[in-house]
């Protein structure tokens, strides 16, 4: 709730925006996982049934063309996120800082008062003291397990739940699965708890490439050196730690020196020196602000603001300018590209290939020649039921006769995800081509369909029917 002090009006602080925000993201990734319709989850890329589930449709592996639109869509919309708001993507989505905040604000700060405040990250927990220790014990333990609970969560968007813990009920049949599972949460216990903010300025990658993204307009957390004063030369060096040694250069400066916005700061850097790697934009240091100066009647010296409105003073932060325009049209694109080709999923899949003899040719006992080709069908019902499946043969327009299934005589059932093979033989009374000395290839559409559901779940493919010349027709006489 914001507050007022000296008539001027506090608003509510980022940071707990920021909780709210990560209460509904953790809730979101816990929840989302045990959600199904119809049998298929909003996001699982299944390794084991080689499935992939999007918005609660289920692709097959074949259908794999959709996931470089989703990276295209992931990638873009973090870069265009970073030109608009600066790392805002680190402060308020990543991981790594909803789980610092879990691990240094609620368990050692609030839980286990190891920590005295959560407004002082700098000052380490003294560890000389015996309690102090076995809260720190607590602590570690407190987060392994919540580690195995996250990295069981990553786990269930590749290995669903109901799996998941049929699984784990014998791990040793499923080491891969165990392993993944133990070194993703080990992975996280020293991260969270040994690594920490060190993640964020040297290891993650992201931070190299943002200062290629930002341009005057990118909104980010600005000490504003026009109200507050120079608190550090053009070579990066501190050169004031008391206001009135400031003041004596710059009489209008309002900086108190207090230094609230370092103290406050996960990533440990001073917002007051300009544009650093190191800032994640929690906003952190824009709350410490506000308080200090809003007892002083004043609004705070850090804002999320932009260069152009807050540095170089050009006027109001240009949110929709061309680049950003480019970034969601981009976005827009492609999202509208991948659910058009989303929306055209086969029911149902269907590989033809014609066996290494062309043809049979032979004479049936009523004095008829009938001509036979030979086929591998190899079918898969991506469907969550099984199905009854039957063929049908369409020759092209304008040709005279007729194209008999021979084998199988009747339909069969096809259990789903498993990919059946059927040997398909296809044969012919009629004289479909007159060639006396080629073969002639004639074009053919298989139509596989469930039966009962035609119309529904049903494919076409395209194949070939091989007739034989004339003189082999003559022989088989």
């Amino acid at each position: 709730m914001s507050e007022e002090i000296k008539g001027f009006k506090i608003p509510t602080a980022w940071r707990i925006k920021r909780y709210y925000f990560f209460i509904l993201l953790t809730i979101m990734a816990l929840v989302l996982p045990w959600i199904e319709v119809n049998g298929s989850h909003f996001f699982l890329l299944s390794f084991d049934k080689l499935k992939l589930h999007l918005g609660f449709v289920q692709f097959d592996m074949q259908e794999l063309y959709l996931l470089p639109f989703l990276l295209m869509m992931l990638f873009l919309g973090i870069f265009g996120m970073t030109v608009m708001g600066g790392r805002v993507f680190c402060g308020w989505i990543c991981p790594q800082t909803i789980f610092r905040v879990i691990y240094r604000d609620v368990i050692e700060t609030k839980l286990l008062k190891l920590r005295k405040r959560i407004k002082n990250k700098q000052l380490e927990p003294d560890m000389s003291i015996a309690q102090n220790k076995i809260k720190r014990a607590v602590a570690i333990l407190l987060w392994v397990v919540l580690s195995f609970v996250a990295s069981a969560n990553l786990i269930w968007f590749f290995v669903p739940p109901e799996d998941f813990f049929a699984y784990m009920s014998d791990p040793f049949e499923h080491m891969i699965l165990l392993g993944t599972l133990v070194s993703s949460a080990l992975f996280l216990i020293y991260d969270i708890v040994f690594l920490q903010e060190d993640y964020c300025i040297y290891v993650c990658p992201y931070s190299r490439i943002q200062s290629v993204l930002y341009d005057e307009n990118t909104v980010m957390a600005l000490y504003n050196t026009n109200r507050g004063g120079h608190i550090y030369n053009s070579d990066k060096e501190k050169v004031f730690t008391k206001q009135k040694d400031l003041q004596a250069v710059e009489a209008h400066a309002e900086c108190t020196a207090c230094e609230s916005c370092v103290t406050v700061c996960p990533t440990h850097i001073d917002i007051r020196k300009g544009l650093q790697l190191e800032c994640i934009n929690c906003l952190e240091c824009v709350d410490a602000c506000t308080v200090v100066m809003g007892k002083l009647g004043k609004p705070s010296l850090v804002t999320w603001s932009s260069e152009y409105e807050i540095i170089d003073k050009k006027g109001k932060t240009k949110y929709f300018r061309p680049k950003i325009i480019a970034y969601i049209v981009l976005l827009i694109g492609i999202a509208v590209a991948m659910i058009i080709m989303g929306s055209k999923k086969e029911n149902m899949l269907l590989n033809i290939n014609k066996e290494n003899r062309l043809y049979s040719v032979h004479k049936e006992s009523d004095g008829r020649v009938v001509v036979e080709n030979a086929y591998e069908f190899l079918l898969q019902n991506t469907q969550n039921k099984t199905l009854n499946f039957y063929f049908e043969v369409i020759l092209p327009q304008g040709l005279k006769g007729t194209l008999e299934i021979e084998k199988p005589k009747d339909s069969f059932d096809v259990t789903p995800d498993v990919k059946k093979k059927k040997i398909v033989v296809l044969r012919t009374y009629d004289k479909l081509a007159d060639d006396s000395r080629h073969d002639t290839i004639i074009p053919i559409t298989i139509r596989a369909y469930a039966v009962g559901h035609e119309g529904e779940i049903e494919v076409l493919r395209e194949s070939t029917f091989t007739y034989p010349r004339e003189d082999i027709l003559r022989e088989a006489k």
